[in-house]
């Protein structure tokens, strides 16, 4: 048992990328009462750093609560740090919003703004949510800055119901290098003392936990959740604000079910923020529905929340939708806990949310009933195999996966369609003619943006390419240039090392003396004089070459050895 546990350790790590952290403490946290509460205290109690990162900070009464409490603490000698998405704030926070931040001190950055060498890097967004107060103290969660997630009491609209979790620990150290990760990608990295080290933060309680910092075409949530899936036993509970699940998830999602393990769905109603998508998100609740997977509409205000509970051991919270976006293209946070206490208060949560909502349920017009019990579920059923699969969705990008599975499910015939995939074939033929009209009466209207877009994308190729050029020649070039050192450092090592003593025509001094002192005494009486002899020995080389070649490391031993040696001297 102890090899299986390790075993599965490994496989979760592997899977997830991210390692499993023992020593932490963890608080469930619901809605923005809960949430926004806690990040505010934290942020008035810091004393040393604050690290804000979030995909949208709304320029209304709350943006503008927290931003009057950054600057505070940005004032006081605290350093702030803002990190924000280019997309998220580029309708809904206005130039004054960051401007008030900058001149109160606080450092503030925009995450991936479009470059013209870069026409589809806008694609990747970063969708995280993340406080980290003085390395002690971290908060991840589906919530970003606004006031809709307080609701509007004065309209009757009540806030959006979200989730998120505060953590104490040695994980905390995993969340402050995600962000940091996430803040070089804006401009300069963080200093290296600015990076706590695991073992610098104290334990503080038992549970064990991993922060899944994803980033763009990584995975690594999507290999757990398909990971979990497959694992799963008993239960898999999902919430989910834009789900569109993949072929590849959607079959594990329905094979759990039909293995009888407890698989269900909570997705947005008629309340999303886009309500008129609600036919296409219906149009993938089929293939779920006919596995024995149990769907349910939230009734309330917008369900934002994006969690998962399984087994009454496993739970993930964080920013991370079921869909492909967040899985490959968006830098994404979220924490998994291995923790019994936390998975029932998590299951505790789910049920108290199915109260209300709505379950969907197979029927001749796809009508709909009112959940009765929680319990119960009809998963171990004998049932027919589907080879297309879809999802729900809120979103335009959502929408857009959803209308392209539907179309080619109506074109191949491989899935039953009703009422609802009808709109969407309406909607989608309507959409098709009218482009095809406009190409026959007005082809400029697609030529001209196509024309554009091509050239847009071959220019910033072309940019690319070059700088490559430029950075392989610069690297040739470096090479280069450690080799000529590399060479010089050898020439100036073997001429202090190896090079003979200075002598007469390279040879050694110490023979050069001894010739000097066998040679005749009636050719001149200085050569008699053994100081005069030294003096000659030592000038003769610097006349004849200026650089002494050194010599072959045989003559150089024998140099080494030879009688008279000293001569020189």
């Amino acid at each position: 048992m102890p090899g299986v546990r390790i075993l599965a350790a490994q496989a979760f790590s592997r899977a997830a990328g991210a390692p499993l952290v023992h020593g932490n403490d963890i608080r469930l946290l619901k809605d923005a009462g809960e949430n926004y509460a806690a990040w505010l205290d934290a942020i008035h109690a810091a004393e040393q750093t604050i690290h804000f990162e979030n995909y949208i900070f709304h320029s209304d009464n709350i943006g503008w609560r927290f931003a009057e409490a950054l600057i505070s603490k940005a004032k006081s000698g605290v350093r702030v740090r803002v990190l924000y998405d280019w997309l998220g704030a580029l309708t809904e926070t206005s130039s004054r919003f960051w401007q008030k931040l900058r001149e109160g001190g606080v450092d503030v950055r925009c995450f991936n703004p479009p470059r013209f060498d870069s026409p589809l890097g806008w694609v990747s967004r970063l969708h995280r949510k993340s406080l980290c107060v003085d390395n002690q103290v971290a908060f991840v969660s589906g919530l970003c800055v606004g006031q809709m997630w307080i609701g509007y009491p004065e309209r009757n609209i009540p806030p959006w119901r979200d989730t998120g979790v505060e953590i104490w620990g040695p994980v905390v150290a995993d969340v402050v290098q995600a962000f940091a990760h996430a803040w070089a990608e804006a401009g300069p990295e963080l200093s290296e003392d600015e990076l706590p080290a695991p073992d610098s933060i104290p334990v503080a309680g038992p549970v064990d936990l991993r922060i899944l910092g994803s980033v763009a075409s990584t995975a690594g949530l999507y290999r757990l959740e398909q990971l979990i899936t497959v694992l799963a036993q008993k239960t898999l509970w999902l919430t989910d604000a834009y789900y569109v699940g993949s072929t590849s998830y959607v079959q594990a999602l329905r094979h759990a079910a039909m293995d009888g393990v407890d698989v269900r769905l909570l997705v947005p109603g008629s309340s999303g923020d886009l309500t008129f998508l609600r036919p296409i998100s219906r149009a993938g609740y089929r293939p779920l529905l006919e596995a024995g997977i149990r769907v349910f509409e939230w009734n309330g205000s917008m369900l934002h929340a994006k969690t998962a509970v399984a087994d009454g051991r496993w739970a993930r919270v964080g920013s991370s939708n079921l869909n492909m976006a967040s899985w490959l293209g968006n830098w994404e946070l979220d924490v998994a806990v291995e923790n019994v206490e936390f998975a029932r208060q998590m299951e505790e949560m789910y049920l108290k949310d199915l109260e209300n909502a709505t379950e969907i349920v197979l029927g001749d017009k796809n009508r709909v009933r009112p959940v009765e019990s929680p319990a119960g579920t009809g998963a171990g059923r004998e049932r027919r195999r589907l080879r297309r699969s879809g999802g729900s969705a809120s979103r335009l990008t959502a929408s857009a996966l959803r209308v392209g599975n539907t179309v080619g499910a109506a074109i191949t015939s491989r899935l039953v369609l009703g009422a609802a995939e009808a709109k969407i074939m309406t909607s989608g033929g309507v959409v098709l003619i009218v482009l095809a009209m406009i190409a026959l009466l007005q082809p400029l209207l697609l030529v001209v943006p196509f024309s554009l877009i091509a050239g847009w994308m071959g220019v910033s190729l072309l940019m690319k390419a070059r700088a490559l050029r430029n950075t392989s020649m610069t690297h040739r070039q470096a090479g280069r240039n450690s080799d000529q050192a590399s060479g010089k450092e050898d020439s100036q090592f073997r001429k202090n090392h190896c090079d003979p003593s200075p002598g007469t025509d390279g040879e050694p001094a110490g023979q050069e003396a001894g010739k000097s002192a066998q040679a005749p005494s009636s050719g001149s009486g200085d050569s008699a004089d053994p100081a005069k002899r030294g003096d000659h020995a030592s000038e003769t080389p610097h006349e004849q070459n200026d650089e002494p070649q050194p010599e072959p490391l045989h003559q150089q031993k024998e140099a080494a050895i030879a009688p008279g040696s000293q001569a020189s001297g």
